[in-house]
Parts: C-alpha cells; sequence; structure tokens
C-alpha cells in the first residue's frame, strides 16, 4: 500500500463514522465533534472528507454542543498566550451581512479602550465585504505580526492588541481552503469570532443570522464568559444599528435573556442604512479615524457610539447600554479612544521593550 492511500485509509477509518452519522441527521456529542475537527487539524482528513464533515452539519443544522466542540479544539490547537489576562473583551462579529459598511467594530474597539476595557480583537482580512479589520488596520500602520508573549505584555500595557487571525491558527488553511471551494455559508462563518486565543472573560458578538442569536448567547455560556451580547443587527446586519429593530441577547449572570433594542431605547436618532456604507482600506482609514477625531457624520459616530456602548456594558464598566453610551462618548471626547489608536500604532511597530 503506498504512503498515500494509507493517509486515506486512516482519514476513513478517524473521519467517516462522524460524516455517516451527520447524514443521517444525528447529532454528534461534543467528544465526537472534537475528535471529528482533531483529525482534521492533524492532517487525518481528505478535502473530500472536510467538505463532506461542513455541508453535512449545514444541513443538519449546528448544535450548541457542536459549535463549542469546534470552537474548542480549534484554540487547543492555535498559537496560545503564555499566561492568562484577566478582564478582556473581544467585539469581533461574523462578517457575511453584506452591508459593506465601514469597519465599526473595530472602531469601537478603539472606544472601548479608551474607557479603559482590555481588549483583545480578533479579526482577518475580508472575506464578505470590502475590507475586514486586517486591511483597515494595515492601512492605519499597524503591523500584524502575532507573538504569543507580545500579546500579552501589549495587553498589560496598551490595553488593546489585534489577533491576526491567520497566524493564530496555522492548521486551518485545509479547512479555509475548502471553504473557499465550496462558495456557501458553514459553521466557520459563524465562529471566527469565538476562537479568540485570548481566554475572553467578556464577548459583544455581532452575528448576521437572527435565528441564531440566542443559541450563540448559550455557546458564549458554555465557553465560559463572565458576561456576553450577542447582536443581530436591523436590516440583518452583524452590528447593532440605529435604523430599525436589533436583536440581542444578553448572557448575564448564568442565565440568557433576549430583548429587541431600538434606537429611543438608549436616547440616539434613527439613521439610515445608507449611510453607514464605507469602501476600501484607504477610505474606511479616513472614517475610522474621523470617528476616533470626533469629525465623523452623525449616523457614523452614533452608530460606533452604540456598539461601544454595548462592548462597555458587556465588559461591566457600565450599569446599561445606555450608561455605556455615555462612556464611550467620554472616550472619544477626552481623546483617549484616539491616544489607544496611535499607542497600538506605535507598539505594533517598535515592539515590547
Amino acid at each position: 500500500m503506498t504512503h498515500s492511500a494509507l493517509q486515506i485509509t486512516e482519514a476513513t477509518i478517524s473521519v467517516y463514522p462522524y460524516i455517516l452519522k451527520l447524514s443521517r441527521r444525528e447529532d454528534l456529542t461534543f467528544d465526537e465533534m472534537y475528535d471529528a475537527f482533531d483529525a482534521v487539524l492533524n492532517g487525518s482528513a481528505s478535502d473530500g472528507e472536510v467538505a463532506s464533515l461542513l455541508m453535512a452539519l449545514k444541513e443538519k443544522g449546528e448544535t450548541i454542543d457542536e459549535i463549542t466542540a469546534l470552537v474548542t479544539v480549534l484554540k487547543d490547537h492555535a498559537s496560545k498566550l503564555p499566561r492568562h489576562v484577566p478582564g478582556v473583551i473581544d467585539n469581533c462579529g461574523t462578517g457575511g451581512d453584506g452591508s459593506n459598511s465601514f469597519n465599526i467594530s473595530t472602531t469601537s474597539a478603539f472606544v472601548i479602550a479608551g474607557a479603559g476595557v482590555k481588549i483583545a480583537k480578533h479579526g482577518n482580512k475580508s472575506i464578505t465585504s470590502l475590507t475586514g479589520s486586517s486591511d483597515v488596520l494595515s492601512a492605519l500602520g499597524l503591523k500584524l505580526d502575532y507573538f504569543p508573549g507580545k500579546v500579552a505584555a501589549q495587553l498589560d500595557d496598551a490595553g488593546i492588541a489585534f489577533l491576526f487571525a491567520p497566524f493564530v491558527h496555522p492548521k486551518i488553511k485545509q479547512i479555509m481552503k475548502v471553504r473557499n471551494d465550496l462558495k456557501v455559508p458553514t459553521i466557520f462563518n459563524m465562529i471566527g469570532p469565538l476562537i479568540n486565543p485570548v481566554d475572553l472573560d467578556y464577548q459583544y458578538l455581532g452575528i448576521y443570522k437572527r435565528d441564531q442569536v440566542e443559541t450563540m448567547a448559550h455557546v458564549l455560556k458554555s465557553l465560559g464568559r463572565k458576561r456576553a451580547v450577542v447582536v443581530n443587527g436591523a436590516h440583518a446586519m452583524d452590528e447593532a444599528n440605529l435604523s430599525g429593530e436589533n436583536r440581542i441577547a444578553i448572557l448575564r449572570d448564568g442565565k440568557v435573556t433576549t430583548h429587541i433594542l431600538k434606537p429611543e431605547d438608549v436616547g440616539l436618532p434613527a439613521y439610515e442604512m445608507t449611510e453607514l456604507r464605507g469602501g476600501d482600506g484607504h477610505v474606511n482609514r479616513e472614517i475610522l479615524t474621523d470617528v476616533l477625531q470626533d469629525e465623523a457624520t452623525d449616523a457614523q459616530r452614533d452608530t460606533v457610539l452604540l456598539n461601544a456602548g454595548i462592548g462597555i456594558f458587556t465588559a461591566e464598566k457600565a450599569e446599561s447600554i445606555k450608561a455605556g453610551i455615555e462612556v464611550a462618548r467620554e472616550s472619544i471626547e477626552s481623546g483617549n479612544a484616539a491616544g489607544k489608536l496611535q499607542e497600538l500604532i506605535k507598539y505594533t511597530n517598535e515592539g515590547v521593550k
């Protein structure tokens, strides 16, 4: 038997039973899901088997245990930080909403950091939008190198770090190739924000699928978040916005509750979605810096205030989302948010001293 034939046989033995079970519309247990993708990440599955796993999960519908297990195994294979940094939040969204908005969550990250919250922004290049978080940050002059030890120190010193997904997860190249070949949404379109290698205490997660809001909040509970907020914005956006009703799920004190959040609930005016449109990395860079310098349009500023306010509330730095918005406003008006951007640019270019 040739080496390649042996590999295929081993892959069939390790992955095939899970594909077969999923094809019968049966849920995998946490351990089964973990083992299936552990085999994939260890190189023991062919592209066809990876595609079969992803499509079988999609057609059956992913459970909380399956999503939690996949996130866990991906984090176990990631490049980890050497120590826990307490009190950290991420505010990454899934993307996939097709809105072509400016980089709302990335802009909000600096506002959250300017309010004294440690934030580890996990992100990637553009996949479904004009500009991903790494695209706009590169345009701002940040270096995207990832060194786990430096990230921990950076969170302590600067209070903000950006973690570029391909550097953090070197073993997922095969999965990314298969995803690109499939050209349809899969479970990986939902879990990008969940596989941050930092052990987060808090998470503000935007998703493009409204029917998954409560499910993802329960996944975050399973992952041990102290508090979390999941939002699907008006018009199925993966960010909260001020153009209609936002569906949110709040994980607090171990319980998940769902709510509808409207502009008038937080004392902000309504805007049209078209007012949030962005462009390429250079256009979005200008919008981001305009917001942080308090020179943006009302719609751009207030949308960032809303999202940063939710993040600040999530990190337990405000008693309510409305109060969080006022903390976010102070972060911008004081210059603290803009200062965090400059601090991060300097830090990534000079490194740890």
